[in-house]
């Protein structure tokens, strides 16, 4: 005896329009959501109204809001201090001493590929690279003409946060680095 299978159905107005809102990033117009949506502009138009007072009416954290002859979601306005708290946070955070290091390498080696790097720091620095890049403290650079890897530098951001005129002003490593370090090292980090 077979069990009968459920046809998936098609989401209602509202889910649909929801769905379309969510991932837009300027307001779509009541005849574009008619359109794509294959309904009477009427009917988008009264559903749009119905979901932006039921939002209002349930205090949720954002708002469904007509803007610029469009309709998109928007951070409820008393909700404003929490989400800068949590932009800002994210900009405030320390950096891990890991980053740190790979920052230090890319500072003074650049333009300088992800292999390198790791080379450097004895360690696999992908992630790192990656959380540099999205912080905003280091760029791509072109690609190295032989190897065709992906090159690095610092930002201009880089060197706002440190409070540097240019890279000329980076203090000299020689006195940092240990007595025992071999001979080719010593030459790589001070060029």
């Amino acid at each position: 005896m077979d069990e009968p299978v459920d046809e998936p159905t098609e989401p209602g107005l509202r889910a649909s329009i929801e769905a379309i809102l969510l991932v837009v990033d300027e307001p779509v117009a009541e005849v574009t959501l008619a359109q794509i949506l294959e309904r009477p502009r009427r009917e988008v138009a009264d559903a749009l109204r119905a979901l932006a007072a039921e939002y209002t009416a349930q205090g949720r954290g954002f708002d469904l809001r007509e803007i610029a002859g469009g309709w998109r979601f928007y951070t409820r306005e008393s909700c404003a201090p929490v989400v800068e708290r949590f932009v800002t946070d994210g900009q405030q955070a320390r950096l891990t001493s890991a980053a740190l290091e790979t920052l230090a390498v890319v500072a003074y080696r650049q333009p300088v590929s992800r292999a390198r790097v790791s080379a450097i720091r004895g360690v696999n620095s992908d992630g790192v690279i990656r959380t540099l890049t999205l912080r905003g403290l280091i760029e791509e650079a072109g690609q190295d003409p032989e190897s065709q890897a992906h090159l690095y530098r610092t930002t201009g951001y880089f060197l706002e946060r440190l409070g540097l005129r240019d890279l000329d002003e980076l203090p000299d490593l020689a006195p940092y680095l240990p007595d025992d370090l071999p001979d080719d090292i010593i030459e790589e980090k001070s060029t």
